[in-house]
This record gives structure tokens, sequence and C-alpha cells, in this order.
């Protein structure tokens, strides 16, 4: 039999069997460090890019949605402090519908936070008409039930949990507008929450009225023509000559 090798010898075998499964560590190269440097470096920031946000946009989604929902960081305009009553909106173009009698009123919403909106209507002296609340993204609404040549005065109102805009009310109405349907105003509103709108009478009301005007007119003439013969009958005027019939002339003198 062959001799068993002895526990040094035992030990050397193992320890060379373990190592071999070990992979050896690669030396790196210089180009190596510099792609790893490279990696590391830090990117310079984009240029900030503003959202797409509209203050007179209708159904506008607030800004600090689109900052969430966007791939990218954008950025959003400045607003005063939610502590603070919102500054007044900005009434834009009211568009008349003298048809329908009414009118449809759009406003721009000012650099505060807004939790709601809603519209105040004055008809001449008396106490103003309130609409119902609309929600932060609105920025149209329709007023009805305006009369015919009819003038009154429309205020937007901003409010948020520290209070309301105010509104000036019938003495702050801008320049009065005035149209039809499908058209602007001959005069747009002052720049401010407030202007008059002026509604001008029906169409139909103006053919009525003209018709009535001709009658009128025609029944005038009529009347005096009668009254002029009645009044030559009754006073036995003389009639006129037919033409090329005179008074008989004088004989002249012999000479």
């Amino acid at each position: 039999m062959g001799s068993m090798p002895g526990p040094p010898c035992l030990l050397w075998l193992l320890l060379a069997v373990a190592f071999s499964g070990v992979p050896r560590a690669q030396p790196l190269a210089p180009q190596d460090f510099g792609e790893e440097e490279e990696e590391e470096a830090p990117r310079p920031p984009g240029p900030a890019v503003l959202c797409d946000y509209d203050r007179c946009r209708h159904l506008q989604v607030p800004c600090n949605e689109l900052q969430s929902a966007g791939p990218t960081a954008c950025l959003c305009p400045g607003l005063s402090s939610p502590a603070l009553p919102p500054a007044p909106p900005r009434l834009g173009d009211v568009h008349v519908v003298a048809e329908d009698g009414s009118a449809e009123v759009r406003w721009c919403a000012p650099a505060s936070p807004v939790h709601r909106y809603w519209l105040l209507l004055w008809e001449g002296g008396g106490p103003p008409q309130k609409s119902g609340p609309f929600n932060a993204t609105v920025r149209r609404a329709e007023l009805k039930g305006l009369k015919p040549g009819g003038a009154y005065v429309v205020c937007v109102v901003a409010a948020n949990a520290a209070g309301e805009s105010g509104a000036p009310g019938p003495g702050a109405g801008g320049q009065a507008s005035e149209g039809s349907a499908g058209s602007a105003g001959a005069g747009g509103p002052a720049l401010g929450p407030c202007g008059r709108v002026v509604v001008p009478p029906r169409p139909q009301s103006l053919v009525h009225a003209a018709v009535g005007v001709g009658a009128a007119l025609a029944l005038l003439s009529c009347g005096a023509l009668v009254w002029h013969f009645c009044l030559r009958q009754r006073c036995g005027c003389p009639r006129a000559p037919p033409a090329g019939i005179g008074p008989p002339r004088s004989p002249r003198p012999a000479s």
C-alpha cells in the first residue's frame, strides 16, 4: 500500500483547490477610469420651461397639477398668498345674442389662488342678481333673460378660503359692450372685473316699428288730402281755368 500524504501536504492541497475556483481580478486600464469619471459627473440642468397655462383659457387645469403630471418640471406664474383674498379677475369679451336675450361672459383668472367664481348683474339701480358658483377652471358663463334694449352692468367675483374679491358695481361700468349673435360688441369692457352690457332691440321689433311708422305716415297723408278737398268744397274756392283759356281781352282804341 502506498503511503498517505501527511497533514501538511493535505492542507496545501486543499488551499490550492480553493484558490483555483476564485476568479482573478482583472487590471483596469487608464481609459476605464476615464469612463467611470464621465458617468459619475453631474449633468447640468436643462433650461427652464414655462407650463402650458393660460389664465383666460376655459376649463384650464391648475398649474400645480400640470407640474406634477408632466414628464419634466415646468414653471408656474407667481401667485399671491393663500392667506389673502384674491385679486379681482379681468372681464373679457361679452357676446350678446339679441334674439335669445342672452350674453356669453368671459374672464381671466387673477394672480391669486381661487376656489370659485360667480357673476353679479345689475339692472338699473336695484340690487344685483347673483349667479351660481363656478369652479376654479371655468372662464366662461352665460347670462339669460336679458331684455331687448336693456342696459346692464356685469361683474366677475373670485373667492378663496380667505375671502372674495371686490366688485365696484354699477358705478364702475366700463365702455358698453353691444353685439349680436356670433359677433363681438362694438366696444369692449374696461380692464377690470366689471363692464356695461347693452342689449340691442330684436330685429323683429325693428321691422314692426318700421311698418308702424310707414302706416302712420300713409294715414297722415290720406287725412291731409281728405281735409284739403273738404275745405275747398266748403269754402267754394274757384277752380283754376283750363290751360290756354284766359280772360277776354279789351279791344284796342282806333288810332
